[in-house]
């Protein structure tokens, strides 16, 4: 079972989910501060980190970033009803999904699963290694280069340009991502696949205003290329 991190500085909810989750097999480290979520990163080798956006001293948003500076592990923003705003930040820092809080062991250990599942599944059994212009993208091992040089993307990053490139020109709407990358059926949000794309062109395209892979449909939805 995949071992999960949660920093969360509620005492009943760091201890409501550390017991749900241990009942269902995980190995669960806690940590009631972002300073102490960092430190525990090294020694305890998360799968998965469960990252409260409102933290005492170092906020979630704050450490986010701090582990995308050298990591793509996975982590989940857990966030109160109302901070929309902090969402949308928590998003573009890197976060790969989110859950608002109060949530049911089993709705949390589903997130966990679905963004698990988009780092060790091989996307559209098309082997071989893909060029799409200076992109080479390795469906298989699950790597993607630019001009020779390899890509850090999240997990989200990762399944959604694989989603993307293994349809060209197709157009997908937000919703249809949500579904395939995202696995959120119903009441999806938007905003995870506007983040993620905002994220994703950052680190694949020359100049992200104006995308040469990912481009926008306004009223439609994305697109990979063409070329």
């Amino acid at each position: 079972m995949p071992r999960v991190l949660l920093i969360e500085d509620d005492p009943s909810v760091r201890e409501g989910v550390e017991l749900g989750l241990r009942r269902r097999g995980h190995t669960v480290r806690t940590a009631p501060t972002g300073e102490a979520g960092l430190a525990a990163l090294g020694e305890f080798r998360p799968d998965l980190v469960l990252l409260d956006l409102m933290l005492p001293g170092m906020n979630g948003v704050q450490v986010c970033h701090r582990v995308r500076e050298t990591s793509q592990l996975p982590i989940i923003m857990l966030t109160a009803r109302g901070d929309d705003f902090d969402v949308v930040i928590g998003l573009e820092a890197g976060a790969d999904d989110y859950i608002v809080k109060p949530a049911r062991t089993e709705v949390i250990e589903a997130r966990i699963r679905a963004v698990l599942r988009r780092i060790e599944e091989p996307s559209g059994g098309r082997p071989g290694i893909e060029f799409h212009g200076e992109l080479a993208i390795d469906r298989a091992g699950l790597t993607v280069a630019k001009a020779g040089e390899r890509l850090a993307l999240a997990p989200s990053e990762m399944k959604l340009l694989l989603h993307l490139s293994a349809a060209p020109e197709q157009v997908f709407s937000r919703q249809q991502l949500l579904e395939h990358v995202w696995e959120h059926s119903y009441h999806g949000d938007a905003r995870l696949v506007d983040a993620c794309v905002r994220r994703l062109r950052n680190k694949i395209e020359d100049v992200p205003g104006e995308p040469r892979y990912i481009q926008t449909l306004r009223g439609f939805g994305y697109r990979f290329g063409p070329l």
